[in-house]
């Protein structure tokens, strides 16, 4: 049975010693976040995480959810408490404002909440995890009858949430949806209509589900133009707040999946169901992607959480399996092999795993702290450059973090060998959960396409030029500091390799647009390498100067901080290089074998 412990002390010295979260106090709800209050909301966390999510990991794989004669599901056993634990524990309600019964609390908190909650069971997360989106899009979006009705019951998880973008014939290319809205006297929409692939779509976990269905008006433009949104409630709220009649909206059938079988994913039917517009019409993406982007930037924390517990599950194995003996002599004589971990190979998948899980985590910590900043900040100036950087990075750490986890499951499954394979031992159960993080909230090959497409182009370019010049300024500053240039040397090497990709691409795609297309995905892995060096030199930083304090006591967290970044910059970061010779090839061997050749 694998386990899973929350990665408490990597997270306090994130938001304690690399991004000093106390030095944010004009922001609300920073002024309250001391050290005393990070200790304890992660203390409590991962006591929920680790004492309650995690044993129920393989139960709901296992036993998964059944939808019943009358289109409700039963969700697997242990599910509805260990729910009503969340929600009593208010961890539904970290960051979001106090006048909806929310606490307030910055997201930076909160994501690495999600990063416990994915990695101790993702399946489950997902219940109230799509409910913080669907919060989001009616904070952003909603009226405030909209925000009265649903938010504070959202936000307490009495009610939970959902997002119905795919039908069965477009998924990406939304502009082909079918689903229809008819206007009403009384102000309410119809709505009718089929969605699949619905996260959480259908359970017996909260009193209501609150869906946010994207349909087109009659008479509405072609295409993306032409889509709204709408707020589409399971049961009716009356107009004191309690429940009322049953909404036309049901569950068809549960998808049969490859993993996050303790979820229940459906295809969801309307049936002349009543709905409300959320924003404008025909301005639904709009508000959507609100949804989206928060959901993007959760799907990333969630690959970097199952990237821990398949890298925890790893490394125990890799302690306790003895086979064969080290190359340079016999470490456990007394033994008939020696434990696997002295094997080079096996040190090679692990310290990738955790190179790539450890600054990766800093990433999203770094882009929550944006996020707080450009929502929260009074500054203008400051909330512009936040909301620049939350542009450019999401993407990244959707595409970049998901790819991790499934490449960090592979390796611990990898690592397990034959037992890795057997499904009592869970570690397969990480791979086909991870592998879900890729495709949904946009494949990472559209992410891909978006930040080469969309992102590096917006404001005449003004994000990705802000990002070089913090980063190279930073780098040029630690070349020159004892102990760092052996980090920030090659980290700087590598931006320059990003630097001239994104020259090579504004320059070719012109001439040929095939070459943003059969150059994104390298371009994305490349900016998140970069990016990854990046947090890397930081979290050196602080790591020797708490290391060299007077008086500092041996800390192996922090020592294993520098082996591991060393690892990076040795092993893993000259793939910019390649990365820059496959981007700078072009489109031409892509494109040139006709389909029927394939």
């Amino acid at each position: 049975m694998p386990t899973y412990k929350a990665p408490v002390e990597d997270f306090r010295f994130l938001l304690n010693d690399v991004f000093h979260v106390d030095s944010h106090t004009e922001l609300p709800g920073y002024s309250d976040l001391t050290p005393e209050l990070i200790d304890a909301t992660l203390a409590e966390a991962a006591k929920l995480c680790e004492h309650v999510l995690a044993p129920l990991n393989r139960v709901g794989d296992t036993e998964g959810c059944t939808r019943h004669d009358d289109a409700s599901v039963t969700t697997p056993k242990g599910f509805k408490e260990a729910f009503k634990q969340f929600s009593d524990g208010g961890w539904g309600s970290i960051c979001f404002p106090a006048e909806f019964g929310g606490q307030g609390l910055p997201v930076a908190l909160a994501g690495v909440i999600t990063e416990f909650l994915a990695g101790s069971n993702l399946a489950f997360w997902m219940y109230p995890g799509l409910t913080q989106g669907a919060v989001a899009a009616l904070l952003s979006h909603g009226t405030p009858q909209l925000k009265a009705t649903y938010l504070p019951n959202l936000i307490a998880c009495k009610w939970t949430g959902t997002m119905n973008l795919t039908e069965s014939h477009c998924g990406t290319d939304l502009g082909m949806l079918r689903t229809k809205a008819k206007p009403q006297a009384d102000g309410t929409y119809r709505i009718t209509g089929t969605k699949i692939f619905i996260s959480a779509g259908e359970h017996d976990m909260a009193e209501n589900i609150v869906h946010l269905v994207l349909a087109r008006l009659e008479g509405a433009p072609a295409g993306v133009k032409g889509i709204s949104l709408f707020v589409v409630p399971k049961f009716l709220p009356k107009a004191d707040g309690t429940l009322g009649a049953r909404n036309t909206v049901s569950c068809g059938s549960i998808e049969h999946k490859m993993g996050i079988h303790g979820n229940s994913t459906c295809v969801m039917n309307f049936d002349n169901a009543t709905g409300w517009l959320v924003g404008a019409p025909n301005r639904g993406l709009n508000a959507m992607f609100t949804m989206m982007n928060h959901e993007r930037l959760g799907v990333g924390t969630h690959g970097i959480g199952m990237s821990e517990v398949a890298y925890q599950n790893a490394v125990a194995y890799a302690k306790d399996r003895i086979q064969g003996r080290s190359l340079s002599g016999k470490k456990f004589p007394d033994k008939p092999a020696d434990p696997i971990i002295v094997h080079p190979d096996v040190r090679r998948m692990l310290l990738t795993m955790r190179a790539n899980t450890e600054a990766s985590r800093a990433l999203i910590v770094w882009t929550g702290l944006r996020y707080d900043i450009a929502t929260r900040s009074p500054d203008e100036k400051a909330r512009e450059q936040a909301e620049d950087h939350m542009g450019l990075m999401t993407p990244i750490i959707k595409g970049c973090c998901t790819d991790i986890g499934l490449s960090s499951a592979v390796m611990g499954q990898q690592i397990w060998g034959g037992h890795g394979y057997v499904a009592e031992n869970g570690m397969e159960q990480f791979v086909r959960d991870a592998r879900i993080n890729q495709i949904y909230e946009g494949a990472n090959g559209i992410q891909a396409l978006d930040l080469v497409g969309r992102k590096l182009g917006m404001n005449g370019g003004r994000a990705v030029q802000s990002f070089f010049s913090e980063v190279g300024a930073y780098l040029k500053a630690q070349s020159k500091v004892q102990g760092m240039a052996e980090y920030a040397n090659p980290v700087a090497l590598s931006l320059g390799h990003l630097q001239q990709a994104t020259q090579w691409l504004a320059k070719n795609a012109a001439t040929n647009p095939e070459n943003v297309g059969a150059g994104s995905y390298d371009y994305m892995n490349l900016f998140g390498l970069v990016g990854q060096g990046y947090m890397w030199c930081r979290m050196v930083e602080a790591a020797n100067g708490k290391l060299s304090a007077p008086g500092a006591a041996p800390n192996p967290h922090l020592s294993a901080k520098l082996v591991t970044a060393r690892f990076f910059v040795q092993r893993m970061l000259p793939e910019t290089s390649t990365q820059l010779a496959r981007i700078s090839s072009g489109a031409e061997t892509m494109m040139s074998l006709p389909a029927e050749a394939f």
